[in-house]
């Protein structure tokens, strides 16, 4: 596509204007090196899109950069020395400067990699097209392998050979995934050979360790709406490798309600609608996702009403189960039912301890207020503390 600005980052782009970004460049550049903005800063730029990590890429080797960066009164931090990566701190931000790599040897999950001058060796160990793009301190940018058309296009597209590039990291098989559903259009379906070189290498996420996978996967369910990146894992067995068990048929209704009923998106809701066996181990959750995720997995598809469930568990996890409830059930909320579980999760029950003393002790306390708590929950939240405390 043909574009006046295709090889511009827009004007206005925060990193662009950044004293800071612009002070640790030039550091570098003084010195008669270059530097690059690279990667996600620059393909969210160019497709205003929310900012991404600003990353540098440069020609300088790290002992260079760090040498630069404190004659320039910079702190300069070696976070990732022996791959290339100095973390440089100026006013108070911390940017990410790497040097140019190659890889020498990989075993798909880490990489040898030996420093480089040339930026096209650099944009070779990258994973898609549209992550291979740099840009100048200046706002130009520079394109090593041609990804610009696969950007405009909204085409994710592993660079050069599919295969290799994932045996380098078989988790970029997910990652695959994860752009198609935040970045790619989808009208076109998905490119056949990438999908045949994806199911020739699904052994390879076996080697992936949980933690990497769990990021990965929460990620893709924060996408605007993943159903059908994950319908294709599905059908070509990368689902069932990292989720056995799961099965993705209420996912798109689920997805589609949140639209409808104007909930916000949460990856856990849309984990729990997935099912799977478990999950929470399989993608190392912490444990208070793993607790929502169990307590959605026990009530979401039948269990106490909404309301009852949004004054014990709060709103948030109320909305995911109407979600799960009304996905399974292929049906709309009823009227007023958001209302209703809005209300109730900011219910508070009338009746103390203290009010049932001295009359009540011990276990028969406790008895009696979870008595009456459930005759105020069966009105509605509506009887109040002198109707339920006459009640006994």
């Amino acid at each position: 596509m043909d574009r006046a600005d295709e090889n511009l980052i827009p004007a206005d782009t925060d990193w662009l204007r950044d004293p800071a970004a612009q002070a640790v460049c030039s550091a570098v550049t003084e010195a008669g090196f270059d530097i690059y903005f690279v990667g996600g800063c620059v393909r969210n730029a160019l497709l205003h899109a929310p900012a991404s990590d600003v990353d540098l890429a440069t020609d300088a080797r790290p002992e260079e950069v760090m040498a630069l960066a404190e004659r320039a009164g910079m702190r300069a931090v070696p976070t990732g020395i022996d791959h290339g990566t100095v973390t440089v701190v100026q006013d108070g931000t911390a940017f990410e400067v790497t040097t140019f790599r190659r890889d020498v040897e990989t075993d798909g999950r880490r990489a040898v990699v030996a420093f480089s001058t040339d930026i096209a060796d650099d944009a070779r160990r990258r994973d898609f097209t549209m992550n291979a793009l740099y840009a100048t301190p200046q706002g130009v940018v520079v394109d090593p392998l041609g990804g610009l058309p696969d950007l405009w296009a909204r085409r994710v597209r592993f660079i050069e050979d599919p295969a290799a590039r994932i045996r380098e990291d078989y988790l970029r098989i997910l990652r695959y995934f994860r752009f198609c559903a935040y970045y790619a259009d989808l009208d076109g379906g998905f490119e056949p050979d990438t999908l045949a070189s994806i199911s020739e290498n699904l052994h390879g996420l076996e080697t992936l360790s949980a933690e990497r996978v769990g990021q990965e996967i929460i990620k893709l369910l924060g996408a605007p709406d993943p159903s059908q990146a994950v319908a294709v894992m599905r059908a070509i067995g990368v689902l069932h490798a990292i989720l056995p068990g799961s099965d993705d048929r209420f996912l798109a209704p689920f997805v589609h309600l949140e639209s409808i009923c104007n909930i916000t998106p949460d990856w856990s809701g849309r984990l729990a609608v997935l099912g799977g066996d478990d999950i929470a181990a399989r993608l190392r959750l912490s444990k208070s996702d793993a607790r929502d995720l169990a307590l959605l997995h026990q009530i979401g598809w039948m269990g106490p009403p909404l309301a009852e469930v949004a004054y014990r568990h709060g709103l948030r996890i109320a909305e995911q189960v109407l979600l799960m409830r009304c996905a399974m059930n292929g049906e709309l909320p009823e009227k007023g039912c958001l209302e209703t579980i809005q209300s109730a999760a900011r219910a508070v029950f009338p009746v103390s301890a203290r009010d049932l003393m001295p009359a009540y002790q011990g276990p028969a306390l406790g008895a009696r207020l979870a008595e009456l708590e459930s005759k105020w929950i069966a009105s509605g939240f509506a009887l109040s503390r002198e109707a339920l405390i006459g009640t006994f």
